[in-house]
Formats: structure tokens, C-alpha cells, sequence
């Protein structure tokens, strides 16, 4: 593997955590003024640099595939569940209450096609906060990319605008990863899901929103919006990243799908050292392991390296 390309995909790893972690402090509030933007990580409900469920998920994510390839939705989804089980501190409430009927003892697929039927405009952003270790494991089989970031997100979010959100983000972390600018790889992506229509019109209006109409909230299709205007209008890993997570409200979120896409675009080597050394985060799967950026370093190259 080219070092460009390597450092691309461990600044996608990594990325994610760090907008995840930036926008922790920020989760809830309101949208900071341009000229008082919140650059550094700082304590909140967690210590400063310290990575939130968004990351804990993907890192669920990321040992079942390590383990699983293709993914197996049941192993996913069991390991979600022990995830839930240890009780951390940050579970949304979508999430939480699927995870809590498969944990009764329902299958995964039966509790999703339920959840669709009875709560059919439940369309979070909680599967694509955690989609991207199936970027880096797939890295270079765009057809199981699509696929397996659409089956990660039916295991907790089947509503169509969570499925093929996550397949979009990825398959714009693809070109990402092979050199595309951001424009170029929005385009080329929105020809790899069946997004609808509003979703579209969001995402190709995004550059063009004034940035006081951002709602940034936990819906799907908001969070893309930010995304999307955050990767077109700055152009630079601290500067994408910070804007977007001070758009407050679910700040952690945007800043850390923004962030992994981003790290795609320009690679470890550009995300700022004093974010690399406060970043970290208690996995609670193993009680008491912490794990830093060496450790999401380690990650990206195993997740990338399975294929």
C-alpha cells in the first residue's frame, strides 16, 4: 500500500475520533459565533479529549469485522448489545431502546423490520456516526463497501435515509481515499445510494446554506446537510472539523462523521498534534483499556490490511 494512501486511511480512523472528541463539549449547546469558535478540546460530561459512543460504536463496528468478513449483522449485532450492557455513559435514545428488544431475546433482523413498521420517520444519525470502519476494511472493493455499510446500519437504523446515508458517506471516503477532491467525491458517491430526493436536494445545497440555518440536529438527513457544508467550504482538516462541531446541538456527531471524511481527504499527517496527544477513550468491553491514537493507528492499519 502507497504511504498516501495509508495515511489517508489511518486519518479517517483517527479523524473520527478527534471530531467526536472536539464535539463532545459542544453537544446540546448552541451554535458558537464565528468570532468565539471552540478549537481545543474541553471537559464536559467527559474529561477533554475524551471520545464519545459515536467512536465506542465504530469500534464495535470495527472488531466484528476484524473477526467477520462479510459482516455477520448477528455478531454485530451481539456485540452492540455487550456494548450497551456495560453501561456507558453516552447511548442514544434510538439506539438504546433497539438494542434493549434484541437484548430481551428478539433477532436482529426481526426487531428491525418492527422498528420500521411502528416508527417509520425514525431516521437518527446513529448509524452513520460509527459507518466507517467498513470504508477502511473495504477500502478497495467499492461493490462489498456499498452492501456492508447498508447491513451495518439495518442492524439499529433501518429507515432508507439511514441506510443509504451510510452507504454515501463511504463511498465518498472511497474516492477520498484515492486522491478525489471533496466535490468530485460527493458526486461520485451520490451515484452509489438510492438517496431520496430531499436528501439529494440537501446534500447538493449544503455548500450554498448560510451557516445560521444549519440546524445540525440527530436527524439524518441534518447531519449530512453540516457535513456536507463543512467539506465543501473550508479546506482543511482543522478548520472542517471545527466549524462543524460548532454548530452545536449534535455536535459530537457531525464532527465525527466530518472528521473521518476529512481525515480521507488529507490523511493523519494533517490532523493537528495537540488533538493526537489529548485524544482518548475507555473501551468498555475490556474494562479499564484506554485507547489513544496509537491504538486507532493500529486499528486502521488491521481493518485495512484484512483484505
Amino acid at each position: 500500500m502507497k504511504a498516501v494512501l495509508r495515511d489517508r486511511i489511518r486519518g479517517c480512523v483517527v479523524g473520527a475520533a478527534v471530531g467526536d472528541a472536539l464535539g463532545m463539549s459542544l453537544e446540546f449547546g448552541p451554535k458558537i459565533p464565528p468570532t468565539a469558535l471552540v478549537r481545543e478540546m474541553a471537559s464536559k460530561r467527559l474529561p477533554a479529549g475524551t471520545f464519545t459512543d459515536d467512536t465506542e460504536m465504530a469500534l464495535a463496528l470495527s472488531e466484528s469485522l476484524l473477526a467477520h468478513q462479510p459482516l455477520d449483522p448477528a455478531d454485530l449485532a451481539d456485540r452492540f448489545v455487550a456494548w450497551v450492557r456495560c453501561n456507558p455513559p453516552d447511548v442514544g435514545i434510538h439506539t438504546g431502546s433497539v438494542l434493549g428488544r434484541i437484548a430481551a431475546g428478539e433477532p436482529w433482523d426481526q426487531v428491525a423490520e418492527n422498528v420500521l413498521r411502528t416508527r417509520p420517520n425514525s431516521a437518527g444519525n446513529g448509524s452513520m456516526m460509527r459507518c466507517w470502519p467498513v470504508a477502511v476494511a473495504y477500502w478497495d472493493d467499492l461493490d462489498l463497501l456499498v452492501s456492508e455499510s447498508k447491513l451495518q446500519s439495518r442492524v439499529t437504523h433501518p429507515h432508507p435515509d439511514c441506510v443509504e446515508g451510510c452507504a454515501f458517506v463511504n463511498s465518498a471516503i472511497y474516492y477520498l481515499f484515492r486522491g478525489l477532491l471533496p466535490a468530485e467525491a460527493i458526486a461520485r458517491a451520490m451515484t452509489h445510494a438510492n438517496l431520496s430526493p430531499e436528501m439529494q436536494d440537501r446534500i447538493r445545497s449544503a455548500p450554498q446554506r448560510p451557516r445560521e440555518a444549519l440546524e445540525n440536529s440527530g436527524w439524518v438527513q441534518h447531519a449530512v446537510e453540516s457535513v456536507i457544508w463543512g467539506i465543501r467550504t473550508w479546506d482543511s482538516f482543522e478548520e472542517i472539523v471545527v466549524q462543524v462541531a460548532n454548530l452545536g446541538n449534535d455536535a459530537d456527531t457531525s464532527a465525527a462523521i466530518v472528521g473521518a471524511l476529512a481525515g480521507a481527504a488529507f490523511g493523519l499527517s494533517a490532523i493537528p498534534e495537540r488533538w493526537l496527544a489529548k485524544l482518548h477513550g475507555e473501551w468498555p468491553l475490556r474494562s479499564g483499556t484506554i485507547w489513544r491514537t496509537e491504538d486507532l493507528i493500529s486499528l486502521a492499519d488491521r481493518l485495512a490490511d484484512t483484505n
